[in-house]
């Protein structure tokens, strides 16, 4: 084998240089890169997907419930609302609140309970925003009302109400009194609400004990709503005639950091313990809109509200506009931020007064 044959062969034989091996590696690490930037990518997407469906979630939940209770506002109240104690003799009523907070109904202005008591800012700051509340008032829309409830002593009556209207001997109506289980309606217990009517006015009474055959509204019920010395709204105004009684729903919603830097939406019925519907919830925010056939002002934070030379009151509230505002439950991993979701909606409260805004 001559010498430039042997090189040639040597030389086949060597493998890459060094130059070609850079050049390979750089390119090799490039691909890698590439690979691993796209697998990153991929997993921050599905971890804020996965957030953002959460605070979506929560959302819809918070939302859902707070519309079903608005439409049902007003059924079977009177549009006016229903009369409170007032007058001389009349204490405070307490309205629901939220914890550390403690509100009242106005019964010193006002003589009735109206179907929606506004809150603007009542609720608690959250994030440094303040937050609204709001009552809704409604009839239990599975328990019937309790006809014909006459004054003690009539003859043959079943049920009747006490002299004083400090209880119900409920007769044979124990079922009224009972409920329905298994239909989901439940037994009439201290804490519920009932609504009495007659052609002459109504009245409100907590209920505070019951027993077999005894509804009684006791002194110190947690509304102080039982209050028969006062001069007006009481159910001793009322008494002496024959009465329908029915069972009222009092609803009320707002904002409360139970766990600290988590607030929630909370529900409270009546004043029973309230229940949280959805976290991490940071803004609740409540317009209203009014009809009076001639002005009609939208947007309205808080009633009664005074324009035109005219006082609205929430009787004539026609649409309640909602913005609920929530936060994921955890801030991303990599920018240390939370996603946040926001949504509207108008809700037309059908129970209330109508008036043809066209005509």
């Amino acid at each position: 084998m001559t010498r430039d044959a042997a090189k040639r062969r040597h030389g086949s034989e060597a493998g890459f240089t060094i130059a070609e091996l850079l050049i390979a590696s750089l390119i090799t690490l490039m691909v890698v890169g590439v690979a691993f930037t796209t697998f990153d990518n991929a997993l921050a997407l599905n971890e804020a997907s996965l957030e953002l469906a959460d605070a979506n979630q929560n959302l819809r939940a918070g939302i859902n419930q707070l519309v079903r209770d608005l439409l049902q506002a007003g059924r079977n109240v009177p549009i006016g609302g229903i009369a409170i104690p007032s007058g001389a003799g009349a204490v405070d009523i307490q309205r629901p609140s939220p914890p550390g907070l403690s509100y009242t109904f106005d019964n010193t202005t006002d003589t009735t309970l109206k179907t929606i008591t506004t809150g603007a800012g009542l609720g608690p700051n959250i994030a440094g925003l303040a937050t609204d509340m709001i009552t809704i008032l409604m009839d239990d829309p599975y328990l019937g009302p309790l006809e014909s409830v006459q004054p003690s002593g009539t003859p043959g009556s079943d049920p009747e109400l006490a002299a004083d209207g400090s209880y119900i001997d409920i007769g044979s109506q124990t079922a009224w009194l009972a409920g329905d289980a298994l239909n989901g309606i439940p037994p009439i217990t201290p804490g519920d609400l009932l609504y009495f009517s007659t052609n002459g006015g109504t009245a409100l009474q907590a209920v505070t004990s019951v027993t077999a055959s005894r509804i009684t509204f006791g002194a110190g019920d947690p509304f102080n709503l039982n209050q028969p010395g006062a001069a007006a709204g009481s159910i001793t105004q009322i008494l002496g005639a024959p009465m329908t009684v029915r069972r009222v729903l009092m609803v009320t919603y707002y904002v409360y950091e139970d766990t600290p830097g988590v607030p929630r939406l909370f529900r409270v019925l009546n004043q029973f313990p309230p229940t949280a519907l959805a976290g991490v919830v940071e803004d609740l925010d409540l317009t209203y809109d009014l009809v009076d056939g001639v002005n009609n002002p939208t947007e309205i934070e808080d009633l009664p509200y005074s324009a035109f030379g005219v006082t609205f009151t929430s009787s004539q509230i026609r649409k309640v506009n909602v913005h609920v505002g929530v936060r994921s439950e955890r801030a991303s991993s990599r920018t240390g931020e939370y996603l946040r979701a926001h949504v509207s909606s108008v809700v037309s409260l059908r129970n209330l007064a109508y008036v043809d805004r066209y005509q």
